[in-house]
């Protein structure tokens, strides 16, 4: 729709983001060089369409600077309104507010957020940064999401945990407090580096001060601007987040006006359940004051949900909640997947349950899973993570059993029998690629002791340190078993519900026993040991009742041939006596006898239960300060797994912790204590036994990968280090060379012609004997491009703006290309917005790719 129909600008139905300021009350868009970067006294919406199999999904926000108007609060509430009813109620809606902004939100700028001073409501004028008379200094905060803050030119901004950009227009100094770790130094370089080359078209540099005494040209500059540092720095003031025991607070609220009154009703509290939310209504869902959701009932009246946002305002201020407090706005039948994992089970109907699984009906309505291809878990590796199945199950198995706190060795005759007063660890091996892979199952019986259990996991981890730290650890709760942990049995798991299998055991066997069959092939089979009694029986199932005389295959109306199959199997397992089929109905009376009687049993037809949809989520976690904290990280890649990290990701049917080799000795170790802290508070009342997986990095299974939507092998090995991509800055000593003119605040370049050209520029000459720099291009001996892949040369004489047109650079021989174009770096040439048209991506993130990724995409551009 056009603006003279609606009065909102055009508003483009693309993936990615559109960002508009309000300006005299009216949508602005600004351009997409700009985005990252939030005046103060501004308020901005931001448009964030994601493409789906369906269409798109789409997220509106309104940001509120900590200097804009009322006006303009009001106004961008009011487009947002306006916006939703244009895009046919389906968008999920935010308030930001600067400085406390949704992780969502952050997400959408991967170099970081700009905090800057002015605006319109202010009466500053925006500041032009493509300017050389810079001097600012912006404190950067963030791991994860970057967020810089213009604070005062002075050394009293300064703190010793935190990075700190001194911006000078033509120069970017980077100071890293002496407590930064990497992902925040490397965070600070990414948010420098973007500085650089998107406000300054690559036309700055950057040094780096991670030590002062190694650094003393840079710091003269520092203490020419900043002047001489007077006392010790302060500390840093660790950030304000909500702990998980005040997220999982959840309450939830019926909201509705009565006699001009709002009138605010709780109706209930943790665990929630999704059918307390009426179509007709309105609902405030409070997460314990770090969230709050404002849920719109598809009957509900359009005044109501008009009024969602001033409702939410009003309910922060009723309950003394901060003024900063984020607000989401869903829709009745468009939850976002952050408000349904706050129920205790959210459904949807009619689609089909995970990648690889189909379901169809018999005719009692029994779900039946149909058999998937293992042989495609590598081709497909999202596949292996929605199965839950590392590799075909087809590698070598060893299994222990903890005797006096140490590992026994079961007869491999027994394997696949469990019984629930041990535990046991099982080494599981295989081969990918050619190179050996272990995963480790610590098997917790329901009955053993606490020192039993104590012992299983240390001994996991002396088996852990006898195969080089590389094994995957999981921690399996009896009854709980991971798919894979089926499949490596071939079909004959049984768990007994007591009892040990030591050879010197005083407890008598058993007369009659019952057990329960589940499974249709040798992947997903399980037998458990069920109360020898006619009212466990269900209808569904194959059940073996074992006594002194018989073993009895009970087939209930609703099993499948498959399963009847699996569970002869497993009935010459368990029992050497002569085998008795029985269909359900038919049974003699000895049957009935073993079992003590008849009684009710199961016999209602199971059918398919409605979907839980649940989208896999990546959390940072820590508890070093006392209280368990957890950072999101929405819309996460590889590039999100930091090395110095421990991380959490959550599929619902387990839980992932991958171990960065740099991570915290302390993080590190509580990890598994962090896992079950992070169950014990989940709103939506998880179940406790759910398998913990504990991954190292470089070592992670299929199950583990495919839930990240590219995964590179060679990441770690051919993935740059902070060290590295500090040194690819090149020789920066020559920064010193650069005097600070104090009348007009800029740069200048002292004896720039005597000194000799870097040494980073000589080694490109050398490498590409075709290049010849124009006679008119200037060649920065103290700048390159911040990339050990990047070519040296940051300018060349061009059409104006450093760069040629496409069409002399694709698919052109040496001799073709312009005078002064490197050859081997054709693509460096292109302007920025062509660069991203072509490879679908920015330079800097082009040169971060692995060298041989970026030669693959320049022969398919021809660009080689």
């Amino acid at each position: 729709m056009t603006e003279t129909e609606t009065g909102l600008p055009t508003i483009e139905r693309k993936p990615g983001l559109q960002i508009w300021t309000i300006e005299k009350m009216k949508m602005v868009p600004i351009p997409e060089k700009a985005y990252g970067g939030f005046f103060e006294g501004d308020c901005y919406i931001i448009l964030y369409n994601k493409k789906t199999s369906n269409g798109f999904t789409t997220d509106l926000h309104y940001w509120i600077g900590k200097d804009s108007s009322q006006d303009e609060q009001g106004a961008a509430a009011f487009y947002i309104t306006q916006m939703d009813d244009l895009l046919g109620g389906s968008p999920v809606q935010h308030r930001e507010v600067e400085g406390h902004e949704s992780e969502a939100f952050k997400s959408y700028f991967k170099s970081g957020i700009i905090y800057k001073k002015g605006g319109v409501a202010s009466g500053f004028k925006h500041v032009e940064t493509n300017m050389y008379n810079i001097r600012r200094l912006l404190h950067v905060k963030g791991k994860k999401h970057v967020s810089a803050t213009e604070v005062e030119l002075s050394w009293d901004s300064f703190n010793k945990g935190d990075v700190f950009l001194l911006d000078l227009g033509k120069v970017l100094i980077q100071w890293n407090g002496p407590d930064c770790n990497i992902a925040e130094k490397s965070r600070g370089l990414a948010l420098a580096r973007s500085i650089r080359d998107d406000e300054r078209g690559g036309r700055a540099q950057i040094g780096i001060i991670d030590d002062e005494k190694d650094s003393p040209d840079l710091m003269q500059i520092m203490k020419t601007v900043l002047g001489e540092r007077r006392g010790a720095l302060r500390a840093a003031t660790p950030d304000e987040k909500a702990d998980e025991l005040q997220k999982a607070n959840v309450r939830l609220y019926h909201v509705y006006e009565k006699d001009d009154d709002l009138v605010v009703q709780e109706i209930a509290t943790r665990p929630l359940t999704q059918d307390l939310l009426q179509h007709e209504d309105c609902h405030i869902l409070d997460q314990g004051g770090f969230k709050i959701y404002v849920w719109r009932g598809k009957d509900s009246s359009k005044e109501e949900k008009k009024a969602a946002f001033s409702r939410a305002v009003g309910f922060i201020q009723a309950k003394g909640y901060s003024a900063t407090t984020n607000v989401e706005v869903v829709n009745d039948g468009a939850e976002s997947a952050m408000f349904q994992q706050l129920f205790k089970r959210w459904t949807e109907k009619e689609e089909t349950q995970g990648l690889g699984k189909v379901y169809t009906t018999s005719k009692i309505a029994k779900v039946e899973q149909v058999k998937f291809d293992v042989s495609q878990l590598h081709a497909r590796p999202e596949l292996a993570a929605e199965q839950r199945m590392a590799d075909d199950a087809s590698g070598k198995v060893e299994v222990w059993r903890i005797e006096d706190l140490h590992m026994q060795p079961v007869d491999p005759k027994t394997y696949g029998q469990f019984y629930g007063g041990d535990c046991y660890l099982v080494l599981y091996s295989y081969l990918t690629s050619g190179r050996p892979h272990y995963i480790i199952y610590m098997w917790q019986g329901r009955h053993a002791s606490v020192d039993e259990v104590t012992a299983c996991a240390f001994n996991a981890v002396e088996l852990d340190k006898k195969y080089g730290n590389e094994p995957v650890q999981v921690r399996v709760t009896m009854g709980r078993e991971p798919q894979h942990f089926l499949a490596i049995f071939k079909g004959s798991l049984i768990i007994y519900e007591g009892g040990t299998s030591r050879a010197h055991t005083n407890e008598p066997e058993p007369a009659v026993r019952l057990f329960q069959v589940r499974g249709t092939d040798e992947i997903n089979t399980k037998t458990i040991e069920v109360p020898a009694r006619a009212s466990s029986l269900n209808s569904n199932d194959v059940f073996l009742l074992t006594t002194s005389q018989v073993c009895y295959l009970w087939c209930g109306k609703g099993c499948s041939g498959d399963e009847r199959e699996m569970a002869k199997i497993v009935a010459n397992i368990i029992s050497k006596r002569d085998k008795q089929t029985v269909l359900e109905g038919q049974e003699p009376v000895e049957f009935w006898a073993a079992l003590g009687g008849k009684a009710p049993y199961a016999s209602d037809k199971r059918f398919q239960e409605p979907t839980v949809r649940y989208q896999p989520r990546l959390f940072e976690c820590s508890n070093q300060t006392g209280r368990f904290i957890m950072t999101e990280v929405v819309g996460f890649c590889q590039d999100d797994l930091d090395e110095d990290d421990v991380m959490l990701l959550d599929t619902w049917e387990e839980i992932f912790l991958w171990i960065g080799k740099t991570s915290n000795t302390y993080e590190r170790n509580e990890a598994i204590s962090s896992a079950k802290d992070y169950l014990k508070t989940h709103p939506a009342g998880r179940d406790l036994a759910t398998p913990i997986i504990m991954v190292k990095q470089g070592y992670e299974p299929l199950t583990f990968t495919g839930w990240f939507s590219a995964w590179d092998p060679y990441k770690w090995s051919d993935g740059k280090s902070y060290e590295e991509m500090k040194n690819s800055l090149g020789d920066v000593s020559a920064i010193s060379e650069i005097a600070v003119d104090l009348n007009n605040a800029n740069l200048n370049k002292r004896n720039a012609t005597s000194k000799p050209v870097s040494p980073a520029v000589s080694r490109t000459e050398r490498t590409s004997p075709a290049y010849k720099p124009h006679p008119n291009s200037s060649v920065n001996s103290t700048s390159n491009y911040q990339n050990n892949n990047a070519p040296s040369v940051v300018s060349a004489v061009t059409n104006g703006n450093g760069a040629y047109p496409r069409e002399v650079l694709i698919n052109k021989t040496v001799d073709e290309l312009p005078e002064g174009v490197d050859p081997a770096k054709k693509e460096f040439y292109l302007s920025d917005a062509d660069f991203h048209d072509i490879f679908g991506k920015s330079k800097d993130e082009f040169y971060q790719m692995p060298r041989w990724k970026q030669q693959n995409e320049k022969k398919q551009h021809g660009l080689f």
